[in-house]
């Protein structure tokens, strides 16, 4: 038998090696900045999959919706669109995003909106990495949908190529607050009707998202044209080289999405106690987390429901 001194340098090197497993289990800073930045998933093909479904919803929805504001029904093509023309406006971009989302939501997430990146980024609900390729494919998307439009329509129906504009009797301030709230419902609905911890969702998430755009649409044509989202403001833009007040559509839809989702997410319905991207867990806790997950998806189960995508809402 091993006398005491023996005894003690064997226990102390037991010791030195729980320790030196201990620290090198523990995941280094590098390594926690990596996974709270998304890098560690730029190699995948899953990544690229959601960023190239990123690109062709927001080219789809853009073509589409473009078109509907096309000059067909006035051989002038000049003045606001009449009330017939408005609410086929509203259908169509309402209409289209709904079916993006059901399309393209298991896929990346089905955003197709800089202001609903935005809003997830600042919710910690998508990594950077992601959501910046996110935005700049949403953003080229909406260039190609934009040039697809102008391709294929005659020059004397194309009138200014459905460009975002504020109405003559509303200034910049009013236009903002516009967009801004238009699309805070907006994005206030996608946490709504996408939010895993609800059990009392029934119906379609993709219908609830392309009528509340329908009806951003309805009442925000007159006001600013109803962008709601950089992206589809963008595109035309860009096209028809008319950046006249784009700054408008671009720092109101962003901060009524990063408002809505913020008041929802931390204030409205908060997620207790769930760990954001990249957040270490200590192991003393992982058991309470693992019983809430099983918890959440014997729930699904239950209810039939399929499991969210892991960054990003189930279809937002």
């Amino acid at each position: 038998m091993p006398d005491e001194q023996s005894r003690g340098t064997i226990s102390g090197t037991r010791s030195n090696v729980r320790a030196a497993m201990g620290s090198s289990s523990r995941p280094s800073a590098p390594r926690s900045m990596s996974i709270l930045m998304g890098t560690d998933k730029i190699a995948g093909k899953e990544f690229w999959r959601a960023v190239a479904s990123e690109f062709l919803a927001t080219l789809l929805f853009v073509f589409l919706g473009l078109g509907s504001t096309m000059g067909w029904h006035d051989p002038a093509v000049a003045g606001p669109p009449i009330p017939a023309h408005r609410i086929i406006i509203s259908l169509c971009f309402g209409l289209t995003i709904g079916t993006m989302v059901q399309c393209f939501g298991h896929i990346s997430g089905g955003h197709i909106n800089p202001a609903v990146t935005a809003s997830m980024l600042a919710t910690r609900k998508v990594s950077v990495v992601k959501g910046v390729f996110y935005i700049v494919a949403q953003m080229v998307g909406a260039i190609g949908g934009s040039g697809l439009v102008f391709s294929v329509t005659p020059s004397d129906r194309r009138g200014s190529l459905g460009v975002c504009a504020l109405h003559e009797k509303i200034n910049v301030g009013q236009g903002v607050l516009v967009e801004l709230l238009l699309t805070a419902q907006l994005v206030f609905t996608i946490f709504a009707t996408c939010d895993s911890k609800r059990t009392d969702l029934f119906g379609s998430a993709s219908l609830s998202i392309g009528l509340s755009v329908t009806i951003g649409h309805l009442f925000g044509i007159p006001y600013t044209g109803a962008s709601m989202n950089p992206a589809r403001s963008f595109g035309p833009a860009v096209v028809m080289n008319n950046f006249n007040q784009q700054w408008v559509y671009w720092v109101g839809p962003v901060l009524g999405g990063v408002i809505a989702g913020l008041l929802y997410d931390y204030l409205f319905c908060p997620d207790s106690g769930k760990p954001g991207p990249g957040q270490v867990i200590p192991k003393d806790q992982m058991g309470g987390y693992r019983d809430m997950e099983l918890a959440r998806r014997k729930k699904r189960t239950e209810r039939k429901d399929a499991l969210p995508t892991r960054d990003v809402l189930s279809t937002v």
